[in-house]
């Protein structure tokens, strides 16, 4: 029977179900064996550390090289990270959702973790959320990884996750509620293919990874046993417009196994697209110097600057606004909006004075990128503010010809929900209170770089 969202009795720690299986159950030599793996890694750059990372979770002899790429680029955030969101598929017991323990901390050989109260309770009462002891207490794709993380991290709490039947949507909701900042860190457990020939499997594995890299989500459990905790994770990705990079790519067969039956492994990190940010900003300035003119060089290249994309340009100057103008709906390439939009900003605003040359180099510029909008079917004010995400969402507002738009980026101003809405209705010309059955009511969210 599936797991329902129903409280089990647990001991407050939930104690290490694989330790002398999957790794060394004393702890001066899990402690040798997690630093000797880590040690053959590259020392990664200063003040840079992935904001999360896709890993095996096979026993230490198996795929512990694999993981140990992608753990050895936390040491620069070593004192930074506090909370780990760790998520991965439920092997042994059947769970519509992602399944939360009752446990208040989780203990390994190395020393007893914290789980993050204050953020399991911000995401209980999601319905696609459960408690259950039985998903945790033989889980090994989540404990696995706490050896790892107890090495690289100084002090952090955790939020485990054992994702059962999810849908991609579901799993990245309850990521959004967690997202945060640098402080927090996703980390998602999966093995690759199960149980195929090495050569098959090399090929297999090969076309998931491409998958991932281009965030593009699909997975099947065949592909990669974490698929569902994944494609999630995918989604949000996308939205926060991160990179992402393959660290190591083997198999059981390159490892500690033959090659007859392998089960595959891949470590990925992923981090904001900074140079994205960089060709969007340069392209914005650019655009604003051609219509003062200035000689430009030629204009940046990026992948996603000739894909669709809709986009809002806010200058500011001397800390002030002094243009904000965009697109709600990819109708060209991110590129050209971009361009269309940062002269509009500077020349076009109504609400200010068109920007002169010696105000240009005095100009700051951000530019925010706006993911799909999604129409909400929401029949009242009490259902929008129930579906919205305070600091994540932005909101459009269509009504009889009156439309109107807040950026995310206006919950810094208006951080209570019902001031947010009432505000952008007057902005729409509509009553602060107002309420139609032909209001239309559309969110989004955005990646936003800024100089």
């Amino acid at each position: 029977m599936p797991i329902t969202n129903r409280e089990i009795p647990m001991p407050a720690t939930r104690q290490p179900a694989v330790a002398g299986k999957f790794y060394s159950a004393a702890t001066e030599q899990l402690l040798a064996d997690v630093r000797g793996l880590l040690a053959t890694q590259p020392i990664p750059p200063e003040g840079c550390w992935p904001k999360a990372l896709i890993v095996p979770h096979a026993g230490l002899r198996y795929s512990g090289p694999i993981a140990a790429s992608a753990y050895a680029r936390l040491a620069p955030g070593r004192d930074a990270i506090r909370r780990v969101v760790l998520l991965g598929p439920a092997h042994r017991v059947p769970v519509r959702g992602l399944a939360l323990p009752s446990a208040t901390e989780f203990s390994t050989p190395l020393g007893r973790v914290a789980l993050d109260a204050a953020a399991t309770q911000l995401i209980r009462s999601m319905p696609q959320v459960v408690v259950s002891e039985e998903a945790h207490a033989l889980e090994h794709s989540l404990e696995v990884q706490l050896p790892f993380l107890q090495s690289v991290l100084a002090d952090f709490t955790l939020v485990p996750l054992a994702v059962g039947n999810a849908s991609p949507e579901e799993v990245a909701a309850v990521l959004e509620k967690l997202w945060g900042g640098p402080e927090t860190l996703i980390v998602v457990s999966s093995d690759l293919s199960h149980h195929q020939p090495y050569a098959e499997a090399l090929e297999l594995d090969r076309a998931t990874v491409e998958k991932v890299l281009a965030l593009e989500g699909g997975l099947a459990p065949a592909q990669a046993c974490g698929a569902a905790p994944i494609n999630g994770f995918l989604a949000c990705a996308r939205r926060h417009a991160l990179a992402a990079q393959l660290l190591d790519l083997r198999n059981s067969g390159d490892t500690a196994g033959d090659k007859t039956r392998v089960v595959g492994y891949a470590a990925f990190a992923f981090a904001r697209d900074e140079e994205l940010g960089a060709a969007l900003l340069t392209t914005a300035r650019m655009a604003i110097g051609a219509e003062l003119g200035r000689a430009q060089p030629h204009w940046p290249v990026h992948a996603a600057l000739e894909a669709a994309g809709a986009c809002f340009v806010t200058l500011h100057l001397h800390g002030a606004l002094h243009g904000c103008i965009g697109t709600l709906k990819a109708q060209r390439p991110l590129g050209l909006d971009v361009r269309h939009n940062a002269a509009a900003a500077a020349f076009r605003d109504p609400r200010f004075q068109p920007l002169v040359e010696s105000e240009l180099d005095a100009l700051s510029i951000e530019v925010s990128v706006l993911s799909e909008p999604e129409r909400l079917d929401v029949s009242s004010e009490a259902q929008l503010l129930e579906r919205l995400v305070p600091g994540v969402d932005g909101l459009i507002l269509d009504c009889d010809g009156k439309r109107a738009t807040f950026l995310p980026q206006v919950w810094e101003m208006l951080s209570e929900p019902r001031e947010f809405l009432a505000k952008l209705r007057a902005k729409a010309g509509m009553p602060a209170d107002f309420w139609s059955p032909s209001l239309k009511v559309y969110r989004y969210t955005v990646n936003r770089w800024s100089e």
